[in-house]
């Protein structure tokens, strides 16, 4: 796929070929197998969505809530090495569902570097997700961690793979050879048989994810993921939950927040996901965020922008009718040329490699467009794929109710493109085909995220950013709720805010999560 229904983000790991992408917590009593409280989790929150709802979940058993993790050397995960002996690794039991929390569990992968300031100025452990969803905490922590220095001083860092992701009973839907085959799938179908072959495609992606992964299939949701964390406090022996969340991350941190008000400690929510719209809406948002950051690039080149889109969008039709050779003897497709365009708008760095890859491709060789489409989709030298997106794909189809129809998503086309004449028809038609006859149904339409009596939350939004345009940072600081949502904004480019070079906003989030001292809401880093 170019794009997902769900939520892209530059920060996302493999998790390799094989479908792989604590000390005591809180004290809870023992409940009845044969008749469980119904007693509300501690800091829970009654909801209205029955999505969402804690105050019939049974109580869970003291042997998930006092669970002591057996920190131990890490492994290898897929193609990524083992970190470094400044690493541990552990697992936490879950329940697979929170409905029957004495039935069967999972194995959630963490991973932790301790603190290495004073233990007398110790917070807690901060946990990060990196988004996707789908990203694997545990191969991206250690690769992220040198931007995390300062927080170390007070922190132990802590990541995971949520359920269904990497080494979390990973959800892996196909083979390579499958993979790459898809690849030559239109995802701007023009003609009945493209059309027929598009939607097929998307059908037979969500039956391989269910012959995969079976049960686990409706047990991945971004709620479940949040209750998961809340386990992960208590096991970590945290009375309250310290967390930054990133892209779908802020997303998941919201949930988190909202479920659990009276556990939220620092939560720093950056690249925010916007959580009044559902699935059409993500999509338009990312039209809108995409071409942004394009007219951003073809500015800095003194370019016109219009001018440089409809240049980009006639390259595309071209190769729609006419692949381009490459110099490794695939082909580059006009879907995996607009995945490689995409690629580069996550970050300003990657404006040079743009301009050299449309370059060649203009001059008749894909090879440079193709390798970026490439880092895109996770795929490696010798042609193995990563299992992002396949996680990615499951956990937003579990989460989101909308089903448009192919109907429906031909007439966004019209609008998509007037938004975006580069990206947007294939958006638009990814609103139907991303969870296209999923086999299993989706839980809401937007996440509940509104958290009355939480703790601050800071809301970090970035005025350039692509994938999670910078308007969701406001919506979540309004719905997360009066005195809760702080927003911080910072006028720059690329996915994410903080360590993308702002001494502004790395200032900020370090005295919030650090001092617990609050921005004032509003606050702008120019």
């Amino acid at each position: 796929m170019l794009l997902t229904a769900g939520l892209v983000t530059g920060c996302s790991g493999s998790s390799g070929d094989d479908g792989g992408n604590g000390d005591n917590g809180d004290k809870a009593s023992k409940p009845s197998a044969s008749q469980p409280s119904t007693s509300t989790p501690d800091g829970a929150s009654p909801s209205g969505d029955t999505t969402q709802r804690t105050d019939a979940l049974p109580s869970l058993p003291a042997s998930l809530t006092r669970q002591r993790l057996d920190w131990g050397r890490c492994r290898a995960t897929g193609s990524s090495p083992a970190p470094g002996s400044d690493w541990q690794c552990a697992t936490l039991q879950v329940p697979l569902d929170y409905m029957r929390p004495t039935g069967a569990t999972i194995g959630i992968a963490l991973i932790r570097a301790r603190t290495r300031g004073d233990s007398k100025k110790r917070v807690g452990a901060l946990l990060f997700n990196f988004g996707g969803p789908g990203g694997s905490g545990v191969d991206l922590l250690p690769a992220f961690a040198p931007q995390y220095a300062k927080l170390r001083e007070r922190y132990d860092l802590v990541s995971f793979d949520p359920r269904g992701v990497g080494a979390s009973h990973g959800v892996r839907c196909r083979s390579d050879r499958a993979i790459q085959a898809a690849e030559a799938v239109d995802l701007t179908p023009d003609t009945a048989a493209e059309e027929t072959a598009y939607f097929k495609d998307a059908a037979d992606f969500g039956q391989g994810c269910e012959r995969q992964a079976g049960k686990l299939l409706d047990h991945v949701s971004t709620v479940e993921a949040a209750r998961d964390m809340d386990l992960m406090r208590r096991a970590l022996g945290d009375d309250e939950l310290h967390y930054m969340g990133v892209s779908y991350g802020t997303e998941l941190g919201g949930v988190y927040a909202h479920l659990f008000p009276g556990k939220v400690g620092r939560l720093a929510l950056d690249a925010v996901v916007d959580p009044s719209v559902g699935s059409v809406g993500h999509s338009e948002n990312q039209a809108r965020g995409f071409q942004r950051a394009l007219d951003d690039y073809f500015t800095s080149r003194g370019r016109n922008p219009k001018t440089g889109s409809r240049e980009i969008a006639a390259l595309l039709h071209r190769l729609d009718a006419k692949p381009l050779a490459t110099a490794g003897g695939r082909e580059l497709n006009e879907s995996l040329a607009a995945t490689g365009i995409l690629v580069t708008l996550y970050s300003r760095n990657s404006w040079p490699a743009l301009t050299k890859a449309l370059r060649d491709a203009e001059r008749g060789d894909g090879t440079a467009l193709l390798a970026l489409a490439d880092s895109y989709n996770d795929r490696d030298p010798q042609g193995h794929y990563g299992t992002t997106t396949h996680s990615q794909r499951a956990i937003s189809c579990l989460d989101d109710k909308a089903r448009p129809t192919p109907a429906q998503a031909k007439a966004l086309r019209a609008k998509f493109r007037a938004i975006s004449p580069v990206f947007g028809e294939a958006m638009a038609w990814d609103t139907a085909g991303w969870c296209h006859d999923w086999p299993v149904p989706g839980q809401w339409d937007t996440p509940d995220v509104s958290a009355p009596g939480a703790a601050p939350v800071l809301v970090v939004g970035n005025t350039g950013d692509p994938a999670t345009p910078y308007e969701g940072a406001r919506r979540m600081a309004d719905e997360l709720g009066k005195g809760v949502g702080v927003e911080l904004t910072w006028k720059g480019e690329g996915h994410g805010a903080y360590g993308s070079g702002s001494a502004c906003v790395d200032s900020a989030v370090n005295a919030y999560l650090l001092e617990g001292r609050i921005p004032r809401d509003g606050t702008v880093c120019s």
